[in-house]
């Protein structure tokens, strides 16, 4: 009679250990992905005129928050602006909101800098991955390792996760077999990595995307030209570019 109860139990704990593995196994189609942002300043302002010959602003990174909604067929990537953060240097670091939608093909961007707005209208970017046999764990998920080569001069590292099956991820970026819960600059200038992975809290995510007026959107060649004539001369309008058409 024992050994009955016991094998009963035993039967039952195994029940329970699979249906919970099967649980936790099951693929993600929708949620909310909460990253950090790292700039390495002194790499990203190398060479620019900014505030005079004081570099004191430089030495330490600047930390920004993001998040990231999706579900099977629309994403929304914007930042998370803190009540109290780094005002002195707020202004080095664009602050892009970017809404994609995989059924349609379509793009839209928002990209704040030294207070202005700027409005994008697009197609989603096609970009060529190498996946690398490099794995790691992020937030608490297995990823795999792909490369872009975005010119000649830059490439970007993306970590996704295929249990986290929508094409999505920070910026303008997808693509891959899984959500990127990684992305980095081969340099470490510019690092995004994913600290928490939730449950969906909006439900209309299109929504959420800022808008502007009709005079305010540009096409890609009409936003290179407009960087090209603020910036000229002041060393960052590179980065500037790289903001809009790398990321």
């Amino acid at each position: 009679m024992k050994a009955g109860v016991d094998g009963s139990r035993i039967i039952v704990g195994i029940a329970f250990l699979f249906l919970t593995t099967w649980s936790f196994g099951q693929a993600i189609y929708s949620g909310e992905i909460v990253f950090e942002k790292r700039t390495n300043l002194e790499k990203r302002y190398e060479g620019a005129q900014t505030m005079g010959n004081n570099k004191d602003w430089m030495k330490k990174p600047k930390t920004d928050e993001y998040i990231l909604y999706f579900n099977d067929s629309t994403s929304l990537f914007k930042p998370v602006l803190p009540e109290v953060g780094d005002e002195d240097r707020e202004w080095s670091t664009m602050k892009n909101t970017t809404y994609q939608n995989l059924n349609s093909n379509k793009m839209e961007r928002q990209f704040l800098y030294y207070g202005a707005e700027i409005y994008l209208k697009d197609t989603l970017k096609q970009r060529e991955w190498i996946i690398t046999e490099n794995r790691r764990t992020i937030a608490g998920f297995e990823t795999k390792q792909a490369l872009w080569v975005a010119n000649d001069s830059t490439n970007i590292y993306a970590w996704y996760a295929e249990k986290i099956v929508p094409s999505v991820g920070p910026e303008s970026f997808n693509g891959l077999p899984g959500a990127i819960l990684g992305l980095a600059l081969e340099d470490g200038g510019v690092v995004y990595f994913a600290k928490e992975v939730k449950s969906l809290s909006k439900k209309n995510i299109q929504q959420e995307m800022p808008k502007g007026k009709a005079k305010d959107y540009y096409s890609n060649k009409d936003i290179r030209k407009l960087v090209e004539e603020l910036f000229s001369g002041r060393g960052s309008g590179g980065r500037i570019l790289d903001d809009i058409f790398v990321w």
